[in-house]
């Protein structure tokens, strides 16, 4: 038997679908994996156990879209944001863009109504909203989101406010 842990998976291109739509094939697989083991195990270790993997997750694929770019600069992360967006996923206005802020309110987030109407709003932040600044980080760790409300937290707007590092200091 293979060590499948050896085997370098092909690029990622499930956000070609939509980036809404992967997270509710995402979320109605591991929706009830979570709640299985929440509840044969202490339930917020395994949300924390989720919480810690998907951030790694978002870290890594931020990593992975800076190399397929080969640009970190926050235009071209600006740039790469259209699968987020496909499908209606959200509206939003965008505040400020430019090489050194990234800034935009989302004042309707299909993510919250679809994670709502799953019956999963608790598990909204974790699967999704906790992956935005990992995304980041990974894809240019000189650059930070501040995000100080969502609307899966039931905010009426999603704050995202992305700058350089060097700005906020």
């Amino acid at each position: 038997m293979s060590d499948a842990t050896s085997v370098t998976p092909p690029p990622d291109t499930l956000n070609e679908v939509g980036v809404l739509k992967r997270r509710e094939i995402e979320a109605r697989i591991l929706g009830p994996v979570i709640e299985a083991l929440a509840n044969e195990f202490e339930r917020e270790r395994v949300i924390a156990v989720v919480r810690e993997t998907i951030v790694g997750i978002a870290r890594q694929q931020g990593a992975e879209r800076a190399a397929q770019s080969g640009d970190t600069s926050l235009t071209a992360f600006a740039s790469t944001a259209g699968n987020w967006r496909k499908g209606n996923a959200m509206d939003f206005e965008v505040l400020e863009q430019n090489d050194e802020r990234y800034s935009y309110d989302v004042t309707r987030c299909g993510y919250a109504d679809m994670y709502r109407s799953l019956g999963m709003a608790e598990l909204g932040a974790v699967l999704s909203c906790n992956r935005d600044a990992s995304l980041i980080e990974g894809f240019n760790p000189d650059i930070e989101l501040v995000r100080e409300q969502t609307i899966m937290q039931g905010a009426s707007s999603c704050t995202f406010r992305y700058a350089k590092r060097s700005l906020r200091e």
